[in-house]
């Protein structure tokens, strides 16, 4: 058994991803050093991420002059820093994605969240990310929205490895392991090999307290509530996320070991493996791993941002918990809904909250990206 908290979530089947990428990580010894001594096995990037790598180091300079001097605008500069870190940290990856057959070592690259609600436009974006990297460990991330489900399908019956971003509820979820499903199936009609194809589904995981630990604060402090919902409103806190996070790897359980993809297996089909994003804890008054170690599962990923990847490798205690208390999930969800506080409403609006930061955030990044070409231009 291993000693390194890190190396054992392998062991127990959970892959870890790091949430954060930057240009001196792969050209200096660090990435190999995690991947070679801490079991790191992929990553992801957002608009936040890019934003501060850009805005706050050096590193990127020399390729904002070069991009700006041939005329191009702030969304292609930055696409092109992009697709250049991606597909460099993929070559990284690539033993990882070759040693695991194919079930490991991807990076992710995003369509612009402005496109969250247009099919047509994540379809034509995903594939021109997909080609312009053109490594076979590379996943395009587009969002699970009902705009997102039917272009995510498309791209996966076309061939493109696909990360399916802000889920929140179970049955989007369903909507997504279903297009998944589909897209596999239309492509073993077509007698395409769908061997290497790869598609995770992230659930996103502590946004779910934030957002319902508000509501539940407001009750538990309304005098004009019955004693009784002010203390299940009390209780309930903080239970909501892992519960739905459960729920969620209960439905890939059983989607996943029926005879549909057990067809779709047999013509080498994997598994599209649940990944749990939003680990870090965000409110103080939990545990700094509340969310990691409650959601360590076989055939999952959680992706890390470096912090709670720190903390994990010095405190860890790994053991599979997926199962704990699964029974009692449906019950918390029925006791907030008994509050007043419904799944359905509190997906809906994580998802439009969602999709609303990333645009600021995309936003944020072509400004900085505009500020930092006028910078170096002058410079």
């Amino acid at each position: 058994m291993s000693q390194n908290p890190l190396l054992r979530l392998a062991e127990l089947g959970q892959s870890v991803w790091y949430d954060y990428i930057r240009r001196d990580l792969y050209q200096g010894p660090e990435l190999r050093r995690l991947i070679d001594q801490d079991g790191l096995r992929g990553m992801t990037s957002n608009p936040t991420i890019f934003q501060q790598a850009i805005a706050a180091t050096e590193l990127y300079d020399d390729d904002v002059r070069r991009l700006g001097e041939q005329g191009l605008p702030p969304a292609e500069i930055f696409e092109g820093l992009a697709v250049e870190d991606v597909s460099r940290a993929a070559d990284a990856f690539r033993k990882v994605y070759e040693t695991a057959g194919g079930d490991d070592g991807f990076v992710s690259i995003e369509v612009g969240p402005h496109l969250a609600d247009d099919t047509a436009g994540s379809v034509a974006e995903a594939h021109r990310l997909w080609q312009r990297c053109d490594r076979p460990n590379v996943m395009v991330k587009i969002p699970g929205t009902a705009a997102g489900v039917p272009a995510i399908r498309q791209c996966l019956a076309e061939g493109v490895n696909i990360n399916i971003t802000l889920l929140f509820s179970v049955e989007r979820y369903r909507e997504v392991m279903e297009a998944y499903l589909s897209a596999l199936e239309e492509r073993v009609a077509a007698g395409q090999p769908v061997d290497r194809l790869r598609s995770v589904a992230s659930f996103f995981v502590s946004r779910v307290d934030t957002n319902v630990d508000k509501k539940l604060d407001a009750i538990g402090a309304d005098a004009g509530r019955p004693e009784r919902q002010r203390q299940l409103a009390r209780e309930l806190r903080g239970k909501a996320a892992i519960a739905n996070a459960r729920l969620a790897y209960r439905a890939f359980e059983e989607v996943f070991s029926g005879e549909r993809f057990a067809r779709l297996r047999a013509q080498g089909a994997s598994r599209q493996r649940p990944l749990w994003a939003s680990t870090s804890t965000k409110d103080p008054a939990y545990p700094d791993l509340y969310y990691v170690e409650a959601l360590i599962a076989p055939d999952s990923i959680d992706t890390m941002p470096r912090e709670t990847f720190e903390a994990y490798k010095d405190h860890g205690n790994p053991r599979v918990r997926i199962h704990d208390d699964l029974d009692r999930g449906q019950d918390v969800l029925e006791a907030l809904a008994e509050l007043g506080i419904e799944e359905s409403q509190v997906s809906e609006e994580l998802e439009r909250e969602g999709v609303r930061k990333f645009s600021d955030s995309f936003d944020q990044l072509l400004k900085a990206v505009e500020e930092k070409e006028k910078a170096v231009r002058v410079s």
